[in-house]
């Protein structure tokens, strides 16, 4: 795993150094928008929508727009001197129960692996969290942006959890919550019933990704059948379709070339240029001659 994050715990006087590593990764189907003619990849580019230009990213910087859409343009050195008094440290703010912690706040999980000079407080902080049954409140700040987390506990592990600020969190406004629903116990009875029958323990081995196991027979399937494109035929061809005309066209340069430094050429220029300095002596004799005064007899 590659570490994500460094830095301290603070817990009362101690600080407790630590690195941070994602405890999760997202499947990804493979798939990829393309040209279903073709086959070839659809790219996506930073375009300017002033004058239509592709930026480079040594251009690309952040802003803030305003209401009448002036732009405010923050450089990276302004941003990185804004205060972010958790940027190397987890600030413990304070314990919770942990079923009072909702799970709509939780955004990404993370481990935290003690340095070797921190284990001993790491192990009490890990011990003491377990034996209170709480959770830690914390400040940290990831990616230059400061998160409010949780600390807690899996095995002997130290977890972080990143989670939402309480304004991000949306309140849900559904027509069914102002109505009066009559519901009989007996029902609700019933139903508490089945669900106690069905229950069991959590065993995440038991369920697998159907979706991306039925996208890779289909995938399989085409394959066999070579139900498949060559998107880099195109791209291959034209290659070489533009390197024959840059051969073609440097080799026509070359022998243009040769013929243009040739001795008979060069003789043939010389004579060329002989005769037309002949031919301009000779007017400019003639020239002479008409504008000199007659003699008288």
């Amino acid at each position: 795993m590659r570490t994500v994050w460094k830095g301290t715990i603070g817990f009362g006087s101690s600080a407790i150094p630590v690195k941070a590593y994602s405890a999760t990764e997202d499947h990804s189907t493979g798939l990829h928008q393309l040209h279903a003619v073709d086959g070839g990849r659809i790219r996506l580019k930073r375009v300017c929508e002033v004058d239509g230009a592709e930026i480079p990213q040594e251009e690309v910087g952040r802003g803030y727009v305003l209401p009448g859409g002036d732009v405010v343009v923050l450089s990276e050195d302004e941003l990185a001197d804004l205060p972010l008094p958790t940027a190397h440290s987890i600030e413990i703010c304070g314990f919770v129960p942990p079923g009072q912690l909702d799970p709509l706040y939780f955004l990404k999980s993370y481990y935290l692996e003690p340095e070797v000079a921190g284990t001993k407080p790491y192990v009490l902080l890990s011990e003491a969290l377990q034996q209170a049954d709480r959770l830690a409140i914390v400040r940290v700040a990831l990616r230059q942006k400061e998160t409010l987390g949780a600390l807690r506990v899996r095995g002997q592990v130290l977890m972080l959890d990143t989670l939402h600020w309480p304004d991000e969190v949306r309140a849900p406004d559904f027509p069914f919550l102002h109505e009066d629903m009559d519901i009989h116990t007996a029902q609700v009875r019933a139903a508490a019933n089945i669900i106690e029958n069905l229950s069991g323990n959590f065993e995440p081995a038991r369920y697998a990704d159907r979706y991306s196991a039925a996208l890779q027979e289909l995938i399989q399937a085409k394959v066999e059948d070579r139900e498949v494109l060559r998107p880099t035929a195109a791209i291959q061809d034209a290659g070489v379709e533009a390197l024959l005309d840059a051969l073609q066209e440097t080799a026509q340069e070359r022998t243009d070339t040769d013929q243009a430094t040739s001795p008979a050429v060069k003789r043939a220029k010389a004579a060329a240029k002989k005769a037309a300095e002949a031919k301009e002596g000779a007017k400019k004799a003639a020239s002479k001659a008409r504008s000199a005064p007659k003699s008288k007899r």
